[in-house]
């Protein structure tokens, strides 16, 4: 008589409702931070400027100003290394203890952003911290949507991204205020602590996956060679360039231009962030319903609000409306981006999303000098909403050719496919047209 069966090891419990509910805080809980950080640097850029390079200041303003900038482009450029880079060599990592290595770099790197004594050593500490932001938001995106459910990729984006919109919407704007009246290296100390506390939060709610199997780094680098993902990752950089123009240097064009006092910089933020909020939310929603109809609707909402802020950037009503419009069109077309990277790269997902970041933080890099080279050209603190509305267009053009490319490849693929009686399967003609 043979033995009976091991009995069967018991199914893992589903997830409680609450639980998954604090991961997705917890996640967004980093956003925030990393929201904060990014852009309260763009808030308070003139007390940082005056703080750094006194000297410069006191002689050569919009140049102090231009070069104050180089520390949202040191930021930017820590993004654009660590977000391909932290990516592969965490191929092997579980996503669980990913997310709480890079909480706690993002906590150590800010705290000392905050106590930095130069403007050199200060810009060393911003790009620090931007090393961990693409490789965390790519990895809470992944974790989201798999939290989520299956069909939720462009739900995952935008909940990995809320927490910065968030963060533009309040964080930002108090941070900012807390920045003018305390000293703007308290802002920094406040966010080191949202990251602690991310990294507290993460640990203890995010649920264990295993490490990856079977996946080299060279795997990962194969993404690389496809056409379609540099071209994506330019599309964004140019693009996106557009509003960053303008947002690294609104304190000096809403005090000296709109003509509005340094108190309203902060509305002027929460305008935008509120802006972000809501675009996020649409982005996601339209992204995993239509990712091109989202892209051929966003980013001529966008150009259209960029080009109404050069004629109404003198009047603070027209600039608060303008600015919350542009960032509503920006934040509408970042769920799509980042979706689009991830089903290029396939199985390297978690690459593509991390690249969407890295474009992001070129385009936020090449925007802040963009618009730094003009006000330091002489051209006036109006000058990079000029600027943000030409790159923008171009960026909606590179888009429209791509897409064009693409199609036209995916006809000649089926016109072969045709000549030689294999019937393509309508999924995969639909895949292959995205």
């Amino acid at each position: 008589m043979t033995a009976p069966p091991p009995p069967a090891a018991p199914a893992p419990s589903p997830l409680s409702s609450r639980r998954r509910a604090l991961a997705l805080f917890a996640l967004a809980l980093g956003g925030f931070g990393i929201g904060s950080s990014e852009f309260v640097t763009m808030g308070l850029l003139p007390e940082i400027a005056e703080s750094l390079l006194p000297q410069m200041m006191a002689e050569t303003p919009d140049q102090g100003l231009a070069r104050a900038g180089w520390a949202i482009s040191a930021y930017a450029l820590g993004v654009v290394i660590g977000a391909p880079l932290l990516s592969l060599l965490a191929v092997r990592f579980s996503r669980t203890t990913l997310i709480v290595v890079f909480a706690v770099l993002l906590t150590v790197s800010t705290l000392a952003s905050g106590l930095m004594p130069g403007f050199e050593l200060t810009l060393l500490a911003r790009f620090a911290a931007g090393l961990p932001h693409g490789a965390y938001l790519g990895v809470a995106a992944l974790l989201a949507s798999t939290l989520m459910g299956p069909g939720s990729q462009g739900k995952g984006a935008a909940l990995a991204m809320s927490g910065l919109t968030v963060a533009n919407l309040a964080g930002v704007p108090l941070l900012t205020a807390l920045g003018q009246s305390a000293g703007w290296r308290a802002a920094f100390l406040v966010v080191a602590g949202v990251f602690a506390l991310t990294a507290v939060l993460v640990a203890l709610t995010i649920p264990a996956q295993a490490a990856p199997r079977g996946r080299r780094l060279k795997d990962e680098l194969r993404a690389f060679r496809r056409v379609q993902l540099w071209m994506v990752m330019v599309i964004a950089a140019v693009g996106f360039a557009g509003s960053f123009a303008v947002f690294s240097y609104i304190a000096d064009i809403g005090r000296q231009v709109a003509g509005v006092a340094p108190g309203y910089i902060p509305v002027l933020l929460a305008v935008a962030g509120l802006g972000m909020t809501i675009g996020n939310a649409i982005g996601g929603i339209g992204t995993d319903r239509s990712l091109n109809g989202t892209l051929l609707v966003g980013f001529p909402l966008y150009i259209a609000a960029m080009l109404m802020m050069v004629l109404v950037v003198r009047s603070p009503v027209g600039l608060t409306l303008t600015f919350f419009l542009a960032n509503l069109a920006h934040a509408i077309l970042s769920p799509a981006m980042q979706t689009w990277l991830m089903r290029i790269a396939g199985r390297s997902e978690m690459l593509g999303a991390s690249l969407h970041h890295a474009a992001f933080n070129v385009a936020n890099a090449l925007g802040a000098l963009l618009g730094g080279a003009v006000i330091a050209a002489g051209y006036g603190i109006a000058a990079p909403t000029v600027i943000g509305t030409v790159v923008a267009t171009i960026g909606f053009g590179m888009l429209l050719a791509t897409l064009v490319m693409l199609r036209l490849r995916s006809r000649r693929r089926l016109a072969q496919l045709d000549q030689v009686g294999i019937e393509l399967a309508p999924t995969r003609e639909r895949a292959d047209a995205r």
